[in-house]
């Protein structure tokens, strides 16, 4: 049997040292191997607690607080301790981190006498706490601060700015058509343009200002006594970092550029919040004007105003829908020939407290920029249904918008309201702009297929407006095409309009669709459009909507042609 080596060899092959430290003299005596863990400390710095303090960081007094806990109840018992601690002779030198486990011994007044136990080197473990901390703290692609602690830093340094009245700027920088890039040469070439991007905007910073990855390829930084002319400058500087040079990757070189919108600090904003969002607002006008270009945030009174007008109106149409004071008004579409009325278009109101309506035009811009236009359908279509099932002779239209197409929770309700009330799908009209006809052609099918299985009708709404082929119309199965007002109203005075207007009619009549020509204001328009062979007319001359039914009575007299 090979010989036992001696404990302290042992010990310092784990890089380990016993120590037993006199509380009363405060003197502290090590096994020999103790240069294995204090490496080029001088032994004369670790003879005493007193000594040995002044190298430890970051709490000196980390080793004396360990002693604080109650005294044992038997005599001679230890009480168990655990710290950990850096140690350094000089400032330059690299921090050792220290794991010290030992007991202290109560003396006879019961306060800590004397001390042993075991210290080792324990510079893995932090080097992994340091880095999970880096991690918590910065983004892993670029290794700059996440939006978290960017967000953070920007609120401390707006106080800063505020205290010391200084001024500050922060940047929201976006990679143009990062998209493209994912789509041509996949996420691995587009994680190499963030990066590369990173690397740039960093190498063009002064000291003292912070980067950050704020979202996927949007960057956010804070410039530090900044002036509107300093920021301006390095708006440019940093412009010209990304655009000067193509980017190269696995895939090839890529060319990019960045659009930027900043706002001046704190002048232009109280808190970090608003800050970002003006940031935000001025990032996206410059990316409407011209991709790769700068804006900085100016006040606006009208865009001020109109953010009152948007609040106050998301509250209203909250308020209203809660209230049910969201209603509809119905206005007829009649046939071209007959004036019968063929349906009514549901069309919203929102009834206020003064006893007047706010109409569509007034509601619905304001609730799809705000994201309320599908509570608003919700109701819409619940009011629609709701007077079908009791007017067993009426059809009703009602338009709904493009994000409604795709709500799963508009499609639920429609289905449950329709085995509610058997037979009611036949006589409705779901009228979708062409906006959202063009935009996916497939998932749009999907749509119409789903409506049609109620036996509804599809129309398209405005059409003229975009870009939508015939064939698309057919492809879709659309019933009917509303043809854009804005054409229409013009027909009497204008030769292109009567062109435009006519050559939509003679192909819907050879596809058999049918055509409604909206905004018709005279009997001339009106008979022209009859004898185009338009199908239904709508507007002024037969009458606006109103929040009476029709139906209900003689409101409603067909309005005579003539000619």
């Amino acid at each position: 049997m090979p010989p036992v080596p001696p404990a302290a060899s042992i010990l310092a092959s784990l890089g380990q040292a016993t120590f037993a430290w006199d509380v009363a003299s405060d003197a502290i005596a090590w096994s020999d191997n103790v240069a294995a863990v204090f490496p080029d400390i001088p032994v004369a710095a670790l003879a005493s607690g007193a000594e040995l303090a002044k190298l430890i960081e970051p709490s000196r007094s980390v080793r004396s607080d360990a002693l604080g806990a109650p005294a044992p109840v038997r005599s001679g018992e230890g009480v168990p301790y655990r710290i950990e601690y850096g140690v350094r002779a000089v400032t330059s030198a690299p921090v050792i981190w220290i794991e010290e486990t030992g007991c202290w011994f109560a003396g006879a007044d019961g306060r800590p006498a004397r001390v042993q136990g075991v210290v080792r080197i324990n510079n893995e473990r932090h080097a992994r706490d340091e880095q999970l901390l880096k991690l918590s703290r910065h983004d892993p692609l670029t290794n700059e601060l996440n939006r978290t602690h960017l967000i953070a830093s920007l609120a401390e340094t707006m106080e800063e700015c505020a205290r010391f009245r200084s001024s500050c700027a922060f940047m929201l920088i976006g990679i143009d058509h990062l998209a493209r890039v994912n789509d041509a040469f996949g996420f691995d070439v587009a994680d190499a343009v963030i990066a590369e991007v990173a690397k740039r905007i960093r190498a063009r910073l002064r000291s003292g200002d912070m980067l950050g990855r704020f979202s996927g390829n949007k960057f956010g930084l804070i410039l530090r006594n900044c002036t509107v002319d300093d920021t301006n400058v390095a708006a440019e500087r940093f412009l010209a970092a990304v655009r000067d040079e193509v980017v190269p990757t696995k895939s090839g070189p890529v060319s990019v550029t960045v659009s930027i919108g900043a706002v001046t600090l704190p002048r232009h904003a109280r808190s970090a919040e608003e800050a970002v969002n003006r940031a935000q607002e001025t990032l996206d006008a410059a990316k409407s004007r011209r991709a790769g270009s700068f804006a900085l945030w100016k006040p606006n009174v009208e865009r001020d105003a109109q953010r009152r007008v948007n609040i106050r109106v998301t509250d209203e149409i909250v308020t209203a829908l809660n209230e049910r004071r969201i209603v509809i008004g119905f206005e007829p579409v009649v046939d071209a020939r007959l004036r019968q009325p063929a349906f009514y278009e549901c069309l919203v109101r929102m009834e206020q407290d003064d006893g007047r309506a706010l109409l569509a035009p007034d509601i619905v811009p304001v609730a799809e920029r705000l994201g309320l236009i599908r509570l608003v359908d919700h109701r819409v279509l619940e009011l629609a249904i709701a007077e079908l099932a009791a007017a067993p002779g009426v059809q009703l239209s009602l338009n709904i918008s493009p994000d409604t197409t795709m709500d799963p929770d508009w499609w639920a309700t429609i289905e449950s309201l329709m085995r509610a009330h058997p037979g009611v799908g036949e006589r409705l009209i779901v009228e979708i702009t062409e906006t959202v006809a063009i935009q996916d052609i497939d998932d749009v099918r999907g749509f119409v297929t789903r409506l049609k299985n109620f036996g509804s009708r599809i129309a398209i709404d405005d059409f003229g407006a975009g870009y939508t082929s015939f064939r698309n119309l057919r492809k879709l199965g659309v019933d009917i095409v509303k043809i854009d007002g804005a054409f229409v109203q013009n027909i009497v005075r204008s030769a292109d309009d009567r062109a435009f207007v006519q050559t939509l009619i003679d192909l819907a009549r050879r596809l058999e669709i049918k055509t409604v020509a909206e905004w018709v204001q005279d009997e001339e328009a009106a008979v022209i459009l009859r004898e185009w062979g338009c199908d239904f007319i709508q507007g002024r001359l037969i009458g606006l909507a109103s929040p009476d039914r029709p139906w209900n009575g003689q409101a409603e007299k067909p309005v005579p042609a003539t000619g």
